[in-house]
């Protein structure tokens, strides 16, 4: 794909977006959950961590590769699961497919994909993930899971922080509704939320949202209907990760949901050093939230990750200019987190550890 010539920054494919989209949509984007405490602790946690520059050092044979659930990536960062695409620009899901196709990366799809998952795995050769949302019928969380089966999807990464929402003040007050055209296609003919009856003593969400919310024991479920790996999203406590690792899951994501979870929750990279310290090395560790620049990436593989996935610069890109932005993003990031590794002294990923970071110590107290 060809360089847009005005994108220079993730700031410049931001920007751009806001402007293609207005007012409403782009405060849906770029809110967190509440007062968005934890959605700027994410991108503030990363600004307080310093690398160390390393000079002389012989990096002709660097490159970014690894391996994940023993696949092949060409790079460390991956398009995360993101809803609604169709929302953002008109070729939604589709446009990001190949974007990610074009630049080697990694794409996880939503459950609440505006395109269908089948559509959507036709454009991904390799490297295609799928996010899943437990349905409120066992049976409709069963049909998904066949159908990214059968569409050749590697990995299930379940969603499992967010099973009730809390308020998204700042769309709330810019008026945001989702366009009428924009559906969660691959959720047709399911049913909707139980209707749980409640007596007047009742809370509104222990017996009524949490009476279906998945538990421990629906994770267990899930691994007896599947071979597909399966992958946690959504863990900031080191006891959950220890948990997940109990129960055999591949490995899990470390995430706030963009901060649109637990209002005050811990940013994600404050707390990624107490869940690799409570996990074995090898451990799959994928973050997410608050990455905005290669060094970032960066920053993230030195306190434990393996890789990252991306939220709103996804979003960003695609707004900005459909398949053309994203794949931008991923160059942009791909390229800064290259130039960050060279200037470090750090060949390749392997060599990225903490000790790459002045302040490697600088969440042990959270």
């Amino acid at each position: 794909m060809p360089d847009h010539p005005s994108f220079l920054s993730l700031t410049d494919i931001a920007d751009m977006a806001s402007r293609h989209w207005g007012r409403a949509l782009t405060a849906h984007v770029e809110e967190g959950g509440g007062e968005d405490q934890t959605r700027r602790a994410n991108e503030a946690a990363f600004d307080r961590l310093r690398i160390w520059p390393r000079v002389l050092a012989d990096v002709r044979q660097g490159h970014t590769a690894l391996t994940l659930l023993g696949e092949p990536f060409v790079h460390p960062v991956l398009l995360g699961p993101l809803a609604y695409q169709s929302a953002l620009h008109r070729d939604g899901e589709l446009a990001t497919a190949e974007a990610a196709t074009a630049m080697d990366a990694g794409m996880v799809l939503s459950t609440l994909s505006s395109c269908s998952l089948e559509a959507v795995a036709a454009e991904l050769p390799a490297r295609k993930w799928f996010q899943l949302y437990f349905q409120a019928r066992a049976e409709d969380t069963l049909r998904l899971v066949r159908r990214a089966e059968a569409a050749g999807y590697s990995a299930l990464v379940v969603t499992v922080d967010v099973p009730v929402h809390g308020p998204r003040l700042r769309s709330q007050q810019a008026g945001f509704a989702m366009p009428e055209h924009v559906r969660a296609v691959n959720l047709a003919g399911m049913s909707a939320a139980q209707t749980h009856y409640l007596q007047a003593q009742d809370s509104v969400i222990f017996q009524g949202h949490m009476a279906s919310a998945p538990r421990w024991d629906s994770i267990v479920w899930l691994q007896q209907q599947t071979a597909l790996p399966i992958i946690l999203k959504g863990i900031l406590h080191p006891q959950d990760a220890v948990q997940a690792k109990k129960l055999g899951v591949a490995g899990v994501v470390v995430s706030n949901h963009g901060g649109r979870a637990l209002e005050g929750s811990p940013a994600s990279i404050a707390v990624l050093p107490q869940v690799r310290a409570a996990v074995d090395d090898d451990f799959l560790l994928l973050l997410d939230g608050g990455i905005r620049r290669g060094s970032d990436v960066f920053k993230a593989l030195a306190l434990g990750a393996q890789a990252v996935l991306l939220g709103r610069p996804q979003a960003y890109g695609l707004g900005a200019a459909g398949a053309l932005g994203v794949a931008q993003v991923l160059r942009l990031l791909r390229e800064e987190l290259e130039l960050t590794m060279a200037l470090a002294g750090c060949a390749t990923l392997a060599d990225i550890s903490a000790a790459c970071l002045v302040n490697p110590n600088e969440f042990s107290a959270c």
